[in-house]
């Protein structure tokens, strides 16, 4: 190859005015028109998992409010570890039974960008015993 292809190869690369789109990015914003389409008017149980705990909280779009929230974070009923598998159990128990108090039923999992394993999938599995529908 030419020595002005490279040139050009790296200043595509190091260009700031092109805007490159993360994997993570990617896979949020396909799980997210997923959603929006085939919702049919039903909450979303959004997923947050930082390094440390983990947060849910059911979202009417619709209306553009939070409905209810639950997180590894809050200072009643904390486990040991706010960031393994037990407190993603937690949450998903916590998020049903606050969502089943407010009359939600039926939602839509929204696991953003992350996949559907570990702590997204515990939580998950808690909320459906929970009593949540998706």
């Amino acid at each position: 190859m030419p020595a002005n292809m490279f040139a050009a190869k790296k200043a595509r690369r190091s260009n700031p005015m092109v805007r490159r789109i993360s994997l993570f990015d990617k896979r949020r914003n396909r799980t997210r028109f997923r959603i929006a389409t085939n919702a049919a008017g039903r909450p979303r149980l959004s997923v947050f998992r930082s390094g440390k705990h983990i947060y849910a909280q059911i979202i009417d779009d619709r209306a553009g409010a939070t409905l209810v929230t639950a997180s590894s974070n809050e200072k009643e009923s904390r486990v040991g570890k706010t960031w393994n598998k037990d407190a993603a159990q937690s949450v998903g128990k916590k998020i049903a039974e606050r969502a089943l108090a407010k009359g939600v039923k039926q939602v839509v999992f929204d696991r953003g960008g992350y996949i559907y394993h570990g702590r997204v999938k515990a939580l998950a599995d808690a909320a459906r015993e929970g009593g949540l529908e998706f």
